[in-house]
Order: structure tokens, then C-alpha cells, then sequence
């Protein structure tokens, strides 16, 4: 985390802008927009891209992974250029927060994925490729989605520290820890063997 130069009104302001943008329930819009259906009565009943997939539309899980990424992908860039770096990763905190707890679905999001790859491509863009490669090639091997954003999540503050961005692994430490806690049920069916898997009906 870099040091807190901001005042602390200018910080919770872009705190509380960072969570409205992270709240907006992207899914759930388009899945009505399109007519998708309900995504809670969908597959795992999740409001992220994963799950719109479910639903068939590859279009329509393709525009909810860049508008999950977007919405902390903005209020970061906003926060930085008009306050600075540690409103920035404030603002990118908030907006994770919100997508997992948002106050329109009564706290029950999604699991932040396209979010956190959103937040660590706007942060520092070599960054945010390492975590997508991560993702990418754990996905290619195992297959699931789950162990993939798990592996990519942990390895973030690592990351970050062999290409130089130091100011991003207590934010990454701490976005691991909420990722983690967000794929609890997906950990305990990887320990099973029940998870399924990447294009699995």
C-alpha cells in the first residue's frame, strides 16, 4: 500500500465511489436485458461471468467479464488522476468489496474475479498480465475456473514484487485473502472432487 497522503474525507469519498461502481450487478443486468433468465436460479446461482456462461450466451459472459473488470477499472483511474495512489487502491478495494457485497443485492455478489483481474490491469499493467497468465494456464491444465482464480489471486503479491510494484502486495494480500474467502465453498468441492470444470454441463 503506498502512503496515505490523501486527507481522510478525500479517501472515504473515493472509498464510497469505488464501492457504488464495484455494486453495480453487471450479470444481472445483461442476463434481463438479453433474456437470460435469473442468474440466482442459474447453475451456482452467481451473478458473475462464470455463471452467465451457464446460461449458454457467450456474448453475454464475454460483456459481463469487461464490465466486472471496468467497474473497479474506472473508479481507480478516476481516484488516481484526481487524488492519487493510495485513493486509487482504496477506490480498487471498495469496488472489489462492493462486486462480492453489493447493497443492492443484499450483500450477496459475486466472487470478484473479473474485478480483481480488472483492478490489477489498471494498477500496474505488467501486473495485471502475470495475474491473467496465471489464470490462463492454470486453466488450461486443470480445467477449473476455481483453482485457476485461487492460484492467480495468491500469486498476486508475488508478482508484484519480482516486477517491481511494491506498493500493490498489501492490497494484494489483502484481495487474496477476500478471494479466498469468496471460493470457500469451491475449495471445500476441489478437496472432494465435486468441482466442476470449465465447459462442463
Amino acid at each position: 500500500m503506498p502512503f496515505l497522503t490523501s486527507d481522510p474525507t478525500t479517501l472515504m469519498l473515493w472509498a464510497v465511489i469505488g464501492y457504488l461502481f464495484g455494486s453495480i450487478p453487471s450479470g444481472m443486468i445483461l442476463a434481463r436485458v438479453m433474456n437470460l433468465g435469473n442468474l440466482r436460479e442459474i447453475g451456482s446461482g452467481n451473478i458473475g461471468a462464470t455463471n452467465v456462461l451457464r446460461t449458454g450466451n457467450k456474448a453475454a459472459a464475454a460483456l459481463t467479464l469487461l464490465f466486472d473488470a471496468g467497474k473497479a477499472i474506472v473508479p481507480l483511474l478516476l481516484a488516481r488522476h484526481f487524488a492519487g495512489e493510495d485513493a486509487a487502491q482504496l477506490a480498487a478495494l471498495a469496488a472489489f468489496i462492493g462486486h462480492c457485497f453489493p447493497v443492492w443485492l443484499k450483500f450477496k455478489g459475486g466472487k470478484g474475479v473479473a474485478t480483481l483481474i480488472g483492478i490489477y490491469l489498471a494498477l500496474y499493467f505488467p501486473l495485471g498480465l502475470a495475474v491473467c497468465a496465471t489464470w490462463l494456464v492454470c486453466a488450461v491444465i486443470s480445467r477449473y475456473s476455481s483453482l485457476s482464480a485461487l492460484l492467480a489471486a495468491g500469486m498476486a503479491p508475488v508478482w508484484a514484487a519480482l516486477l517491481g510494484a511494491g506498493s500493490a502486495i498489501l492490497l494484494g494480500f489483502v484481495l487474496g485473502l477476500l478471494t479466498y474467502a469468496r471460493h470457500w465453498q469451491n475449495i471445500q468441492r476441489l478437496r472432494a472432487g465435486t468441482e466442476s470444470k470449465i465447459g462442463q454441463k
